[in-house]
């Protein structure tokens, strides 16, 4: 089915690439979202990923690797909204006044927010590796051809972006001096 209508848009029929694109949309938005950590970049990114697909579809040598070629230009094209989101962007972190940390339910919130904080510290080619393989749960040999690089390359990357998220975990997680009620630091 899928092959047919990848045939069908080959030859301009836009009915069967709105098809094909509404039978990804919800997984390129989610993984996009995921890399970018925001929303409105991540839906960017995929409508670039999906107007590189119609205008490179009649390249597509391989209608069977479909979804593998639109993950890669999704690759790109988030990718190219990251380094504009670098290029513009100015974090300012606020941090909470106090943590109460009394419940399981409060727990587990922190435990999401340190999560997402070590996730967020990483390069976005480092986020879309995790993303593809932990999430997506695509082998490493096929997050390796989506993103263009060898097998061994995107272990050892893979490698490299957990440990660095698992150091800044740690580092987290150190306490602070403690300081007596009523002096500063």
């Amino acid at each position: 089915m899928q092959q047919e209508l990848v045939e069908r848009a080959r030859r301009g029929d836009h009915d069967a690439f709105a098809t094909l694109a509404d039978a990804a949309l919800f997984r390129l938005d989610a993984t996009a979202r995921l890399i970018l950590r925001d929303p409105d970049r991540a839906k960017d990114a995929v409508q670039e990923a999906l107007v590189r697909a119609w205008r490179g579809l009649p390249t597509l040598r391989d209608p069977e690797r479909f979804d593998a070629w639109l993950n890669r230009l999704l690759y790109r094209a988030y990718i190219d909204e990251a380094r504009r989101l670098r290029r513009h962007r100015v974090d300012v972190e606020l941090t909470p006044i106090d943590l109460l940390a009394s419940d399981d339910m409060t727990s587990s919130v922190t435990d999401r927010d340190q999560l997402e904080r070590g996730f967020s510290r990483l390069e976005p080619e480092a986020r879309a590796l995790i993303v593809l393989h932990h999430y997506l749960d695509l082998p490493l040999p096929e997050v390796a051809a989506v993103l263009g690089i060898p097998l061994g390359t995107a272990k050892s990357r893979l490698h490299r972006a957990l440990q660095s998220m698992r150091a800044g975990l740690d580092a987290d997680a150190r306490p602070t001096a403690d300081v007596p009620e009523g002096r500063f630091a």
